[in-house]
């Protein structure tokens, strides 16, 4: 008797488990960016060594066109409002641009768009971020390159 019931209660957890996917959540939001570059001392920690141009803002002369690249970043979003936890995550991505183009010796980052699932969406006001129940995710993809200074 002891066995069925435990085989029965096994049956049934597994039974629960495969539908949990299905109750996921994936809340896809337009955030600002500028709160989100006065959010987490995001100006302050990205400093002004590299550029950021979003969508098709104006950019200086481009002198020189390096390489086109994308970030994705995430974090944990538990506890935390969607716009805190979403602001994290472009704060991640951002930092991430920032270091690429360092590495490539750009000094600026032109026609930034969100590129979450590899869709692009340009915009030079807001940025794309996936908002769940334990993570958020932003993707960024842009191009460095060396622009007049």
């Amino acid at each position: 008797m002891k066995m069925k019931t435990c085989l029965i209660a096994a049956a049934l957890g597994t039974s629960f488990l495969s539908t949990v996917p299905a109750f996921a959540r994936d809340t896809k939001l337009m955030m600002r960016i500028e709160s989100a570059m006065a959010d987490n001392n995001a100006r302050g920690r990205l400093g002004d060594s590299v550029k950021f141009y979003f969508g098709n803002q104006a950019t200086p002369k481009i002198l020189e066109r390096l390489v086109i690249d994308q970030t994705s970043q995430k974090t944990n979003s538990f506890g935390k409002t969607p716009e805190r936890s979403c602001n994290w995550a472009f704060l991640s991505a951002m930092l991430q641009l920032q270091k690429r183009a360092l590495a490539v010796g750009a000094n600026a980052v032109v026609n930034i768009v969100s590129n979450y699932g590899n869709v692009p969406m340009s915009s030079e006001t807001e940025f794309e971020c996936h908002d769940g129940a334990i993570m958020s995710g932003v993707a960024l993809k842009g191009e460095f390159v060396k622009v007049e200074q």
